[in-house]
């Protein structure tokens, strides 16, 4: 497999927001775990998360796991927040 270029990754970044919310819709996860679940390489993964986290679509949860990598969460809907 061929290593693809940052500005290709970052440009699908809209289309995978859909899959990793899927992926997260069960519970926090790490880069690796949403990777795996959405047969993407960790490096992509953390780009997506990142972008997704910026924008306060996802969360960090407080307490990392044993493995040192940062769990991430779908961040609360203002409908949510309201209920």
């Amino acid at each position: 497999m061929r290593e693809r270029d940052r500005r290709e990754i970052i440009r699908d970044e809209p289309l995978m927001h859909a899959p990793i919310r899927r992926a997260l819709a069960a519970g926090p996860l790490t880069v690796p775990e949403i990777a795996e679940r959405l047969g993407r390489t960790p490096e992509e993964v953390l780009l997506w998360v990142m972008g997704m986290r910026r924008y306060r679509q996802l969360v960090e949860v407080p307490d990392s796991g044993d493995d040192g990598y940062f769990r991430y969460a779908l961040a609360a809907t203002d409908e949510e927040v309201l209920a």
